[in-house]
Order: structure tokens, then sequence, then C-alpha cells
């Protein structure tokens, strides 16, 4: 068995509860442009059978697969999760509010939308003030649990998927190919085009400064949250 299963099961465990184990974590926190994505995945592992075992063996942090491999997982994970939760926090959100303070609030939110409650809860690296759910902060957390590995590959999955799809909308910046974050690329496309409505200024970037811009509050788009 993945030892990342072993992780969750000992926890269980150790807290003398069943084996339902959620994970939660995020994706986009490092990006120029587009939304954090907060996810948490709930498994109950009392139902499991040896191949749902052998067809999520290949559960690491998202970071640390390619994305056909991310995305063959996903697939595995949506079927076999006893619920899975996603919540987004707009660029707008994360320039007023701070980046900190939204990943924090999403992943709270995540977790809080499982119902029931899971009998063990597990948050990648943070632990989350103020959240109504009895959770653990694990330190990478995406490489040892394999509900916060889930959690990962979800966040990721969705949002690349999004970027992808906003592609369409904004085909300057080619976000279909770095999907927000900090590429040569990108930052070539911010000099040329400016900063778009999915850009958050708050961010400190080079590209930024070649075009002196700095943060300054902003009026919230129509479609933002």
């Amino acid at each position: 068995m993945n030892r990342l299963f072993v992780f969750d099961v000992d926890q269980a465990e150790a807290a003398g509860c069943s084996p339902v184990v959620a994970g939660a974590d995020e994706a986009g926190r490092g990006a120029l442009a587009g939304p954090l994505v907060a996810a948490a995945v709930c498994f109950d592992y009392s139902d499991w059978r040896p191949e749902d075992y052998e067809a999520l063996a290949g559960l690491n942090d998202s970071k640390q697969l390619k994305a056909e491999r991310r995305e063959a997982l996903f697939s595995e994970i949506v079927p076999r999760a006893r619920r899975i939760a996603v919540v987004l926090r707009s660029s707008f959100s994360i320039d007023e509010r701070g980046l900190h303070r939204c990943n924090l609030d999403a992943l709270a939110a995540a977790l809080a939308s499982l119902a029931p409650p899971p009998a063990v809860a597990l948050v990648d690296g943070f632990a989350l003030k103020g959240c109504c759910v009895p959770h653990q902060a694990v330190v990478g957390g995406d490489g040892r649990s394999a509900a916060v590995a889930a959690a990962s590959i979800v966040a990721k999955v969705t949002r690349d998927r999004l970027m992808r799809r906003l592609h369409e909308r904004y085909p300057q910046w080619r976000f279909d190919q770095h999907v927000g974050y900090a590429t040569p690329e990108h930052h070539q496309a911010i000099v040329s085009f400016g900063l778009c409505v999915l850009h958050r200024r708050s961010f400190n970037s080079v590209a930024y400064q070649q075009l002196e811009l700095g943060w300054q509050p902003r009026a919230a788009p129509a479609d933002a949250e």
C-alpha cells in the first residue's frame, strides 16, 4: 500500500475513530493571475477494496506529477471520494484581503463544506484559526497524506482547467500555457499588453516593475466573487 494511505489510516487509529479522513490543500498561491483554488477531499477507507488502493497508488504532491498524470488520478479520485469540496478566491479578493488570509479562509470553507464532518481532517501546512472543523496541520502534507495529496490534485486540475478556459477570453496572455504563473512568456505578455482583470495587482513582479505598476485599490469587476 502507498505510504500516504498508511499515514491516513494511522491518524484515524491514533484518534480512535473510524477511517474517514479528509485532506485540504490549495493551488495557485504563487500565481500572478487567476484565482486561488482550495479543495477538500474526504475518503472513507472502511469501504475500500484492494483495487481502490491500487488505482490511486500513484498519489503524490501534485507538483511532483506531470499534467497527464494529475488528470488520470483526478478521474480515479472523484468516484472514490465520499465528498469533495472546491472553493475559489478571485484575484480581486486576494488584492483586497491579502493572499494568506484568502488562503486560510478558502481552506476552512472547503473543510466546512464536507458534510457530515470527517473523523479526521488534515490540512497541508497551516492550522486554520476559527475553522469549525477540528483539524491537524501537517507540514508537507501533500507528500505524506493520501487525502491531502488528493486535495492537491483536485485543486490543481480544477484551477488549470479554469485557466485554460479563461485563455479563450484573454488570449494575449497565453493562460493556456502557464496558467497564470510567473514564466518568462507571461512576463513578456504583461510587458506587451499590460494587465487584465485576472491579474493580482498586489503581487511584486519584475514585469509589473517594468511597467511601473504598483498596488492600488481597484473596483470589483462584475464577475468577481
